[in-house]
């Protein structure tokens, strides 16, 4: 009569197995959990062998392989979520439209304000803008929409969205700029008011 080994002798003569998977494979595991993946899958191993379908070692190093490369997706995959949910967090943080302080983020208002209404001044800017540029003028300071929702309408990324910005607000710093557009006239006339 052939009696099964119990698990305790199974996990003697196989700890090593254990070990030299998660180091064939260059896992660092100083907290060995992945180690208590590869024991888990020795159990469910010697749980569900058959000693007609194959041998035991080689039947042992594919369960145990397997789960140790299954432990090292799901980590890549949270560690990935991790990073994109850090990521967007912090692109709206740092969405320019915003003051940010202790009490939540309020929208920037401008020093000196623009006419909304002038038509012709708005008309005589976005000639001296490129259309991505214009773009970001129109979405993100007339429409006040967020850059988020600016790059979805446009197709693209918040950090391309946030380029467009920069660079218009490249051109509004220049005084050369702010003479072309007469900027300086209308702050004038708008703060005499």
């Amino acid at each position: 009569m052939n009696q099964k080994p119990t698990f305790d002798d199974i996990f003697k003569q196989n700890e090593r197995r254990i070990h030299y998977q998660i180091h064939k494979m260059n896992i660092r595991d100083p907290h060995q959990e992945f180690f208590q993946e590869g024991l888990v899958a020795l159990w469910n191993a010697y749980e569900t062998y058959q000693p007609d379908k194959g041998s035991m070692a080689t039947y042992f190093n594919y369960m145990i392989r397997n789960r140790l490369i299954d432990r090292m997706r799901r980590d890549n995959r949270r560690d990935e979520i991790k990073k994109l949910a850090a990521h967007e967090q912090q692109t709206q943080y740092t969405d320019g439209n915003y003051h940010r302080g202790t009490e939540g983020a309020r929208p920037i208002t401008a020093n000196s304000p623009l006419p909304l209404d002038d038509s012709n001044l708005w008309k005589n800017l976005q000639s001296q803008l490129t259309d991505k540029q214009w773009k970001w003028v129109n979405y993100a300071i007339i429409q006040e929409m967020p850059y988020k929702k600016i790059a979805e309408l446009e197709h693209t990324t918040v950090d391309a969205v946030k380029n467009w910005g920069r660079q218009v607000k490249k051109k509004l710093n220049n005084p050369y700029f702010h003479e072309m557009l007469s900027l300086d006239e209308i702050n004038m006339s708008s703060s005499v008011h």
